[in-house]
């Protein structure tokens, strides 16, 4: 399985607003398009992240496939209210908000 994790910052208060949105999106047949197995979202002082896990290593170019289904391109607008980049100079795609793992570890079977 492969993960990504998205860092951004989130409107206090609006965890609800943005919980909706995503039960929508991943209603319809998007995830699977993606490649999407699970997402979590999560937030802690104003951050909010979004950890998307993937059955195999090319949920990014799935993703980028995806990018131009009206769908994907309305959730991105929704979201402008209540989720900003977390460093709006540098953003240009949700690629330069992704955390880079540096460890990790899994029980054996």
């Amino acid at each position: 399985m492969h993960s990504t994790l998205i860092v951004a910052r989130m409107n206090p208060g609006s965890g609800t607003d943005v919980a909706r949105l995503f039960a929508e999106f991943d209603g319809t047949e998007m995830p699977h398009l993606m490649g999407t197995r699970r997402r979590q979202l999560f937030s802690y002082h104003g951050l909010y992240f979004h950890l998307q896990d993937f059955d195999a290593d090319n949920g990014g170019a799935l993703i980028q496939k995806a990018r131009t289904d009206e769908r994907f391109i309305r959730i991105s607008e929704d979201l402008k209210p209540f989720i900003e980049a977390y460093d709006p100079a540098t953003w240009r795609s949700p690629a330069d908000a992704m955390a880079q793992r540096f460890y990790s570890w899994e029980a054996g079977a």
